[in-house]
């Protein structure tokens, strides 16, 4: 079979992602010297390369840019950053943006994460009241981000109010404000685990008390920084003390240069799943409202118009988590939306050239998938068959074998039923449930179930 162009470029870039993994995915080999043995790699989800948008600083209806500006400026009162002219901005970012975004964002299969941040800059609580706005107002809005958001963004809450720490046991502010006592700061000096971990169960608990559900949480500035080494712990232990959740996650890393943007497992002890927590990274700075609305957007940086530079590119042909970063005031900048036109403007040129090179993933999406990638175990038993031994069930699993003699269709079987898998013309249309032949190998995209499967290849 002739490999097209993109098709070639789409599986090296995946196949670098899959090769980079194989040494630490314990995807296992058993011995086989025969002509026909196959060689597995582990490939991106159908064979693309993820991509992301990470909103920071969202959350219903309070405009964080307004409202944590003279905080930050009581808190840090030399720097000039504080001093802008806060009174003149929008106190709210209204739920018609968050619609006209997430709708549009849904025609375009943009997905992503979410802030909703639960106590926004001690306003009011959102499984309360929020003063300044009615009851109604709140309901509605908070069902906007569970009906329209949900779907196609994690939710997280980016600590409890994003500005001043709370006192657990009183559930006010500090009573005074410096940058230990400011939640981009805290804590100034060591704190234990399960101090952490109650700060972020806190919050967690009243974004589940608005109904929202949440796999992961954002930490807001340098929040956790001298407690780096006990972050990923209380972030696994709280999400799933309060939801249950089978793979917590959260977001705190930027990765810049020829850094790695590939999630990272974090295990608390043992390396077992129900210890494990992955650190999903940003690849890309805020370049366009910034986090007060007040800057002018810097689209190129993350992708020019014809879509052959910027940050965005530099990682989608390094076959790396493409990943998007910014702040929700940056998007509505004001009333302006120039933020918003920005971002539309990069994501149409992202789509021109790689649409059918990249796939848009929830956080944790990627983060299963990495997960799964790292954690299955794929053993070759002879030429004709791989047995799966999977800890997590996983859409989108995709695999690459060499095909130069397996002239018929897969079978795979979980549970010892079989699981159909259809051919397609090219690797540009593989879906879960599909293969297609390239370049002398067969790339198999399936939905991974948990537990034992098997792939018959002849």
């Amino acid at each position: 079979m002739i490999i097209n162009r993109r098709d070639a470029i789409r599986l090296t870039a995946a196949s670098l992602g899959g090769m980079a993994a194989l040494s630490s995915s314990g995807v296992s080999v058993a011995e086989d010297t025969s002509p026909n043995s196959a060689t597995i790699e582990v490939l991106h989800p159908r064979a693309r390369v993820p991509l992301s948008f990470i909103i920071d600083d969202s959350t219903c209806l309070v405009n964080m840019g307004h409202f944590c500006m003279p905080q930050f400026a009581h808190a840090w009162p030399e720097r000039d950053v504080y001093k802008q002219p806060w009174r003149d901005w929008p106190r709210e970012i209204p739920d018609q943006f968050v619609r006209e975004f997430g709708e549009w964002c849904a025609q375009h299969d943009v997905k992503g994460k979410y802030s909703i941040v639960p106590y926004p800059a001690c306003v009011g609580w959102l499984d309360r009241t929020l003063p300044g706005w009615s009851r109604q107002d709140l309901d509605q809005s908070l069902a906007l981000v569970r009906d329209l958001m949900m779907p196609n963004w994690d939710i997280h809450p980016e600590m409890i109010t994003h500005t001043r720490v709370i006192d657990l046991k009183t559930g006010r502010p500090m009573a005074e404000v410096n940058a230990g006592t400011m939640e981009n700061s805290y804590p100034q000096t060591d704190i234990s685990t399960d101090h952490l971990t109650e700060y972020l169960a806190y919050a967690l608990r009243i974004l589940k008390n608005c109904g929202l559900h949440c796999d992961g949480i954002t930490t807001p500035g340098g929040f956790g920084n001298r407690v780096k080494d006990k972050l990923s712990v209380a972030a696994g232990q709280a999400v799933r003390d309060v939801y249950g959740s089978e793979l917590p996650h959260y977001f705190k890393y930027v990765k810049t240069g020829d850094e790695s943007t590939e999630p990272q497992l974090e295990f608390d002890g043992d390396k077992v799943l129900s210890n494990l927590t992955m650190n999903v990274p940003a690849g890309t700075g805020d370049w366009f409202g910034s986090w007060e609305g007040s800057k002018v957007s810097q689209p190129d940086l993350y992708c020019s118009a014809d879509a052959t530079s910027g940050r965005m590119v530099d990682l989608i042909e390094r076959g790396q988590p493409a990943v998007m970063l910014c702040h929700w005031p940056g998007m509505y900048c004001n009333g302006t939306k120039t933020g918003f036109e920005a971002f539309k403007r990069v994501v149409e040129s992202l789509a021109s050239r790689f649409g059918n090179e990249t796939l848009w993933m929830k956080v944790s999406e990627i983060a299963r998938y990495w997960a799964a990638k790292k954690l299955t175990v794929l053993t070759r038993h002879d030429a004709g068959t791989i047995a799966i031994e999977a800890p997590l069930a996983c859409k989108d699993f995709t695999i690459s074998v060499d095909a130069t003699s397996i002239t018929q269709a897969p079978a795979l079987t979980h549970a010892g039923k079989p699981i159909l898998l259809t051919e397609v013309a090219s690797v540009s249309r593989l879906k879960s449930g599909t293969f297609a032949r390239a370049d002398g190998k067969l790339i198999i995209c399936l939905d991974l179930a948990k537990g034992a499967s098997r792939l018959a290849l002849v």
